[in-house]
């Protein structure tokens, strides 16, 4: 279960450099401690941000940004851009399937859902992705020999539709412990866009450790919908979105944790046609 020493021969310890590592090459405390109040918590975190984000933070000049990327350099052998095909295959050995629960699905996953990387699941109300949501939660937390990752969960609900009780039923389904089953799940409900992203940054802190396995986002698009409505806000929501999806990708690769989205399916102009026309697009 989750939390036990583990013999593997790649430690996740190894990739993941804390940003307090960047005080040794002269960047002060005060400045390293703004960093982790605006979610800069890792070395590579830093690195994936751009100078005009870094700029917006209070107290942080160009001198300063340029110091703190200096620093960054110093402490990520792969700051320069560039690695060996050879590093790379190192890196992608960190990399775990975990398994849906069902056997068919596995097959044309090709063994599951992979880390280091973002799955979408997406359909129509009630075809059965939070089902889907809720299995996984369990399944991460199983031994790799019965197809999951030996790791934690964070879930970030934006639609109020996890259910503790779902998780508990799924878990004696595999013969786990309920209460350590949902132990091991850490829950968030997000308010709105800003929030959801507001999460994100605190998950970042939580990843370092390197027990969390799986992030599970149900719905991805519900508070972006819901925060951008109108058409003259679309540039806006994509914008915002984008970004989003960015430090997702970002978070992936560096902590080697499983994102799984959830999306539902939007008609248009409300059509509610059963023609063979398929008037549905992806949120």
């Amino acid at each position: 279960m989750p939390g036990s020493d583990s013999s593997d021969e790649f430690n996740d310890d190894v990739f993941i450099v804390d940003v307090d590592s960047i005080q040794a090459h002269g960047v002060g405390a005060a400045d390293i401690t703004k960093l982790k109040t605006n979610g800069f918590y890792t070395v590579a975190s830093v690195h994936g941000a751009t100078r005009k984000t870094l700029l917006k933070i209070r107290g942080f000049s160009e001198v300063k940004v340029e110091k703190i990327k200096d620093a960054v350099n110093k402490c990520l052998p792969s700051a320069s851009g560039f690695i060996t095909a050879m590093e790379l295959s190192h890196q992608r050995k960190r990399v775990v399937r975990i398994s849906t629960g069902s056997k068919q699905f596995d097959v044309i996953l090709g063994g599951g859902f992979q880390s280091m990387s973002i799955s979408e699941v997406f359909g129509e109300f009630r075809c059965g992705k939070t089902q889907l949501s809720h299995t996984m939660s369990v399944v991460a937390q199983l031994p790799k020999e019965m197809g999951g990752a030996d790791g934690k969960v964070a879930y970030i609900d934006t639609e109020g539709t996890f259910r503790p009780e779902r998780i508990a039923q799924i878990a004696e389904r595999f013969g786990v412990d309920a209460d350590s089953a949902r132990e091991n799940i850490a829950y968030a409900r997000a308010l709105n866009s800003e929030h959801q992203l507001e999460l994100l940054n605190t998950l970042s802190k939580e990843f370092i450790g390197g027990e969390y396995r799986l992030l599970i986002i149900d719905s991805i698009m519900n508070c972006f919908r819901v925060d951008y409505c109108g058409r003259g806000e679309l540039a806006d929501r994509q914008q915002k979105l984008n970004q989003f999806l960015m430090k997702l990708a970002h978070m992936a690769e560096e902590f080697n944790v499983c994102v799984l989205m959830v999306s539902g399916f939007h008609r248009r102009g409300g059509c509610q046609s059963h023609a063979k026309i398929d008037k549905s697009s992806p949120e």
